[in-house]
């Protein structure tokens, strides 16, 4: 983990708004197996694609992962995201739609890692004759360079699956998918090779961009305590130390001895801020923040897109602007830096987006 120092790992309830348990309910899993009992009972008439003039089908999970798939593919596909923005990526179960979605598809792709299992199982299950399930983490890393952590310790087997936000991983994303797609659809290679070198172009800016902008924290602010684990891939590209994590894995209260010690080592450390989610309040963050006497920031967003969909920051790129620059700020450093990459999609992009549930 190089100079990543994991010190307290802390537990909380939330409201459990967008919680869903797991594992899916073995009952609803054998309906959807029923429904859709396997690849030649599910397999699509659209086996060639394009050939009736239909474009591809790319089903997609968490939506940063929509946004970079969109911009490889352009117009030739319709992307569709199935995990609702602002849903816990970890414990969502899919729903019939998504089996049908799922059992429709040309090409599959998830972040992988162990991120999506029972969307990953149903997908084997009903994906039709030709498809491919793509998972990017498994591509990208090997064992020797996975993150283990509290939230994903080594013992379970379960690396720390987001690696997304680290933009050279993204990168390496990118150009899996330009390479999925010119196998499925080698009439539309020039596409994917021209949308995919723009796209990573703006990528390259982006890592450059936060380089530059966390070079402005004084090196002894560079310390991360956040509500989730999702910071340490990001941590190891740009000289973090993350101290911490609260989230609600199995929404026991941390005990007063737990905060305590906490509190003690923000104050020891001088930590100018503490970082929760704007997707999922944590009252005991909070606290800590309040009786630490730090700024308590509930900004950061680890896979919902900033705006709507349609909107010029509903991106990616957008997404990490918009975390970084909070972060950078609130560490006593200067975002100017981040004012000249451009989060816009590359021409013809467009994925469709679930609502949150």
């Amino acid at each position: 983990m190089g100079n990543t120092n994991y010190k307290c790992m802390l537990r909380c309830r939330t409201s459990g708004k967008r919680e869903r348990s797991a594992t899916p309910p073995l009952l609803l899993v054998w309906l959807l197996l029923i429904v859709f009992p396997g690849t030649g009972a599910c397999e699509s008439k659209r086996t060639q694609p394009d050939a009736a003039g239909q474009k591809l089908l790319v089903v997609t999970t968490v939506a940063p992962i929509t946004s970079m798939v969109e911009n490889v593919a352009g117009d030739t596909a319709r992307v569709t995201g199935i995990i609702p923005e602002g849903m816990n990526s970890h414990t969502f179960e899919p729903v019939p739609s998504d089996t049908r979605l799922l059992a429709e598809a040309d090409l599959i792709i998830m972040s992988g890692l162990d991120l999506e299992i029972p969307t990953l199982r149903l997908a084997r299950a009903n994906s039709k004759k030709g498809a491919r399930i793509l998972q990017l983490g498994n591509e990208t890393l090997t064992g020797t360079d996975y993150v283990f952590d509290f939230s994903f310790p080594r013992e379970q087997g379960h690396p720390n699956p987001h690696l997304w936000l680290d933009p050279i991983y993204a990168m390496s994303y990118t150009k899996l998918v330009r390479d999925a797609l010119s196998r499925l659809a080698p009439q539309h290679r020039d596409v994917y090779e021209q949308n995919a070198a723009a796209y990573l172009r703006r990528l390259e800016a982006l890592d450059r961009a936060i380089t530059d902008a966390v070079a402005t924290i004084p090196e002894p602010n560079r310390r991360l305590l956040t509500y989730h684990d999702s910071w340490p891939y990001f941590a190891r590209r740009y000289g973090f130390q993350v101290i911490g994590a609260v989230q609600p894995s199995d929404f026991s209260d941390p005990s007063p001895r737990e905060v305590a010690r906490l509190i003690d080592q923000i104050r020891s450390e001088r930590v100018p801020a503490v970082f929760g989610s704007e997707v999922f309040p944590s009252p005991v963050l909070e606290q800590i923040a309040k009786e630490s006497q730090t700024r308590y920031i509930d900004k950061l967003r680890d896979d919902e897109l900033p705006g709507t969909s349609g909107d010029y920051r509903h991106s990616y790129i957008g997404m990490m602007l918009y975390n970084i620059r909070i972060m950078v700020e609130a560490l006593g450093g200067s975002a100017k830096a981040l004012e000249g990459v451009d989060p816009t999609p590359v021409a013809g992009a467009h994925a469709d987006y679930r609502a949150r549930g």
